[in-house]
């Protein structure tokens, strides 16, 4: 067992007495009332999961384990002379509840590096689709040819014991999310780059080489795509990919299967489409007020 999953375990298991304790004295305890619109509103405004990882604000912004964005700037381990986090330390900290160490963010990187293959059926199943195809489309039809790889759906088939689904979860969890940029920069480079593929640097950290791989090797991009993802880890639990990947894999699905789901809400037009009609927006102002760089008064 290596170092993560050990720390990990440890954190795991003293929450759950936690847990256990607190249902023992309050589980009949009433958090909150019901109404029939919350109901016919899909659930809006009701409380019903726990997120300790991250708490948004509106007014503040976001927190992770109740660090704010300024402060992981500041507190995360960086590439040596980098400007902004490795991601791989706001998910240690998400993980172990712990600011790590740069010995830390080292291992998380090697263990994802070591992890991060990707089995040429994969290609072929997204070279199936046309290049037409949106690129959210492809990426879960990616995660879904990952899906033959899950170790939890091949253990619990041959018996798993329930105490040990944790560590089958563990692994599969690990390997998704090594295994991602690696798909993602795939299809980018298969929709926008004529499918001039880059193979990825073994010796980067998880963020570079998805920049590497998406075929940007100055430092400037690797630094922005290293606080991008640091900053887009985790938008508390509640929202629509976050809640249909845990509801998924309550029914014991892998997760490759619960993770495809949450990637399917993400791509509609009120979560992470959002970004791209954003985006579009922009160019299309642009476009109108003919320049890239409109004055405050020119977007009044």
């Amino acid at each position: 067992m290596g170092i993560l999953k050990e720390r990990f375990k440890a954190k795991a298991d003293q929450l759950g007495a936690e847990i256990k304790e607190l249902l023992k004295e309050h589980g009949n305890k009433v958090i909150g009332e019901v109404q029939l619109s919350q109901i016919y509103q899909g659930m809006r405004g009701m409380t019903g999961l726990v997120s300790e990882t991250s708490l948004l604000d509106a007014q503040e912004g976001i927190r992770f384990r109740g660090y704010t964005i300024p402060e992981l700037r500041e507190k995360l381990p960086r590439v040596p002379g980098g400007t902004e986090p490795l991601p791989e330390g706001l998910f240690y900290l998400m993980l172990i509840g712990e600011l790590p160490t740069e010995e830390d963010v080292q291992h998380v990187t090697s263990v994802l590096q070591r992890r991060s293959h990707v089995p040429n059926h994969v290609f072929a199943t997204i070279e199936a689709l046309p290049v037409t195809a949106h690129p959210m489309t492809q990426f879960v039809v990616g995660v879904m040819a990952l899906q033959t790889e899950s170790q939890f759906s091949k253990k619990y088939a041959a018996g798993l014991n329930k105490k040990d689904y944790w560590e089958a979860v563990f692994d599969d969890s690990m390997d998704l999310i090594a295994r991602l940029p690696r798909v993602a920069a795939y299809i980018y480079r298969r929709k926008y780059k004529n499918g001039d593929h880059i193979q990825p640097n073994g010796l980067l950290d998880w963020a570079g080489n998805f920049a590497h791989m998406l075929g940007f090797e100055d430092n400037t991009f690797k630094a922005l795509m290293r606080l991008y993802m640091t900053i887009h880890a985790d938008h508390e639990g509640g929202n629509v990919s976050a809640h249909a990947t845990h509801l998924v894999g309550s029914a014991l699905a892998d997760p490759y299967l619960s993770f495809a789901a949450g990637m399917n809400g993400l791509a509609g037009p009120l979560h992470g489409l959002a970004n791209q009609e954003v985006i579009k927006w922009i160019f299309e102002m642009q476009d109108e007020l003919r320049t890239d760089a409109p004055t405050k008064e020119q977007i009044a």
